[in-house]
């Protein structure tokens, strides 16, 4: 892949062009997970211009940032990003999207916004906590066990795994748990997060006449969609998509209507 760095470390990965001005800047969520976990989502885009895979000094596998605290300028530091390029959409899965809401210098300068099963507020974590209450899953509580007392990379993978079954409804879980069990995963970038930002999010802006597509799997039990409902997210220029049959990661159960949606969106962008 075409690789460049922003002056802070922001990593940006061409993974294909086709002909069009737009440049779709991908983020992923997690915290902690590399930009990887989209590459199907970028396989299965047919959009106008360049689909990059970015990551966050310090995130996955991004590991040679300038500095000594790769996450002084979290998420702030998602500008350089949009600045790098020209006629840039940024796309944002789960936290990625909630990172994007936390970075209002980026209304100025996108052409477009994405937010893929993520949330406008940290409520959404209450939810999840109460869903693996409901739905336990006795591997992950075994994982979970392991990395508390040995926090590896290896049993943090596995604890990743071992949530499958929450990320991915059946049709999804093979290639999920594969996805999962392949990916660059960072604790460092995880920690930070969680002491930093997961338990106080509140989205800082919410464009008024940007193009903007929500977009979330039916089937997502990780990050729930309740606090949409507040009319101030409801403006006329948001296209709202409920991908069915589909979990948090909707592109690997269902990539058909994700490629519909974003070539719905893309229209909206080029008119």
């Amino acid at each position: 892949m075409d690789t460049q760095y922003t002056r802070s470390g922001v990593r940006m990965r061409l993974h294909h062009r086709q002909p069009g001005a737009l440049n779709w800047l991908l983020l992923p969520g997690g915290p902690g997970i590399g930009s990887e976990s989209l590459e199907a989502l970028a396989a299965c885009l047919e959009v106008p211009g360049a689909v990059w895979l970015v990551d966050l000094p310090g995130d996955g596998a991004n590991l040679a940032s300038p500095g000594t605290d790769p996450f002084a300028a979290w998420p702030q530091v998602l500008l350089e990003a949009a600045e790098a390029v020209t006629d840039p959409v940024f796309v944002g899965h789960s936290t990625g999207g909630m990172y994007l809401l936390s970075t209002p210098a980026l209304e100025k300068h996108l052409r477009g916004l994405a937010l893929l099963d993520t949330a406008p507020d940290c409520s959404w974590h209450a939810e999840y906590v109460a869903m693996t209450e409901r739905r336990p899953l006795p591997a992950f509580t075994a994982a979970m066990a392991a990395y508390a007392q040995d926090g590896s990379l290896e049993n943090l993978t596995a604890l990743v795994v071992a949530s499958a079954e929450w990320n991915f409804n059946p049709r999804g879980l093979a290639d999920g748990r594969a996805m999962l069990s392949r990916m660059p995963y960072n604790r460092e970038a995880i920690e930070w997060s969680d002491q930093h930002f997961d338990h106080v999010y509140k989205a800082q802006w919410w464009p008024q006449a940007m193009p903007v597509l929500r977009l979330w799997g039916a089937d997502d039990h990780i990050v729930s969609q309740r606090a949409w409902s507040a009319p101030a997210f409801s403006t006329p220029n948001v296209l709202a998509r409920e991908i069915p049959d589909a979990g948090h990661f909707p592109w690997i159960e269902n990539p058909a209507a994700v490629r519909e949606a974003f070539g719905e969106f893309s229209e909206r962008l080029l008119r």
